[in-house]
């Protein structure tokens, strides 16, 4: 694998890739706190109301399952500022770990077709092929990196390492990350400064197909440092393992069941820990040299029904979606659940399995999230 000098550590990380990273925002003051004795923020959740269909994610080739979600910041090649970017799971069959697809939609609906990825001509390994996760980010440049999860049946006794796949402007993959340490890539949000990026990727595989069903605590998140060079993708310089220890299972439905949703706030890397219904913090995720295991436990239980995606709101509240159900969760960075709401009521138990990964819009003030249940992306705004 190519190596290349890069900056040092980002010591102030400047956000290039958005609050659909689970970043703190441009401008915002990170850690702020409420002055003693004066009201709690009204929470963000409550300004929301109302669930709108924004439009279909599937796409000619009839994938469906849409799981990654982000919200493109700014135009580049074929990516348009404001269309939210999303990855297919599965292919026209409903084969889990199989969908080849980035597609699209645009704010009034639109959509369109970002990248068909073929699995026999990738430019370097991916351990199974191509079956796109949750894990779906665009970094300066308009490079987009997004995981695979393959399976050559739709079921989770096929399931192989994969890969992370780097994509240019215009859908083509131009490199593949793959390594020991990448075992089942399911979520990531990512920080740049300059030519450096810093990737947090969640990995579910790690001794989950040997468990056969059976609870596994050796889910990771690992931080991948990338370095960029004039119009050459972005290539790994290093590879830390920050977080390890979470539990994971595989699921007859949802395939795997481990660490998803993972949001990063001054500092602090938040990981939705969907077998537990809990979230936990890991600490100087982004200089940190060794693993802080599972972190510090922030909530358990309460409303948290298995999450899923994640995003966190300008004032650094973790919002979550809950596989368990319909609902989306806001907490504080103290851990105090503050607002939930129904967005999804599709199905028996009502909302179960529709939901996954969610972003913010650009202005900040409505949450995009993709409802497996119609295939198609909605709007809480």
């Amino acid at each position: 694998m190519r190596l290349r000098a890069c900056p040092s550590a980002l010591a102030a990380v400047a956000l290039t890739v958005g609050l659909t990273a689970g970043a703190t925002p441009a401008g915002a003051t990170p850690g702020a706190a409420t002055p003693a004795g004066a009201a709690e923020p009204r929470p963000f959740l409550d300004r929301l109301n109302t669930v709108s269909l924004v439009g279909s994610t599937v796409p000619a080739n009839g994938d469906v399952n849409p799981y990654g979600t982000f919200t493109i910041r700014e135009n580049a090649g074929s990516l348009r500022r404001g269309n939210v970017l999303i990855s297919n799971f599965n292919d026209s069959a409903n084969l889990q770990g199989t969908g080849t697809t980035l597609v699209q939609v645009a704010p009034d609906g639109t959509l369109s077709t970002f990248a068909t990825i073929d699995p026999g001509a990738l430019p370097g390994p991916c351990p199974g092929g191509v079956g796109l996760t949750t894990a779906l980010t665009v970094l300066p440049g308009g490079w987009v990196v997004v995981g695979s999860l393959p399976t050559s049946d739709g079921t989770s006794a096929t399931a192989q390492a994969g890969c992370l796949l780097v994509l240019d402007k215009h859908g083509t993959v131009r490199e593949t990350i793959a390594n020991d340490a990448i075992n089942g890539p399911w979520d990531m949000t990512a920080v740049s400064s300059g030519k450096r990026s810093e990737l947090f990727v969640t990995n579910v595989l790690n001794g989950t197909v040997a468990g056969g069903g059976a609870e596994v605590d050796r889910g990771t998140v690992l931080r991948i440092t990338l370095c960029a060079e004039g119009d050459e993708p972005p290539v790994p310089v290093a590879f830390t393992e920050i977080g390890s220890g979470f539990p994971e299972r595989t699921d007859p439905a949802a395939l795997v069941v481990g660490p998803t949703g993972v949001g990063l706030h001054d500092g602090t890397l938040y990981v939705a820990d969907t077998v537990r219904s809990r979230i936990t913090a890991i600490p100087d995720a982004i200089t940190r040299k060794g693993s802080a295991g599972t972190g510090r436990v922030v909530t358990s239980g309460g409303n948290l029904n298995a999450p899923l995606g994640m995003a966190i709101t300008p004032r650094g509240d973790i919002l979550t979606v809950n596989g368990g159900d319909g609902n989306i969760v806001e907490t504080t960075r103290t851990g105090r659940q503050v607002a939930t709401k129904t967005i999804n009521s599709e199905g028996t138990p009502p909302g179960a399995g529709a939901l996954f990964g969610l972003a913010l819009d650009l202005d900040h003030d409505a949450v995009y999230f993709v409802n497996d249940a119609d295939n198609v992306l909605d709007v809480l705004h």
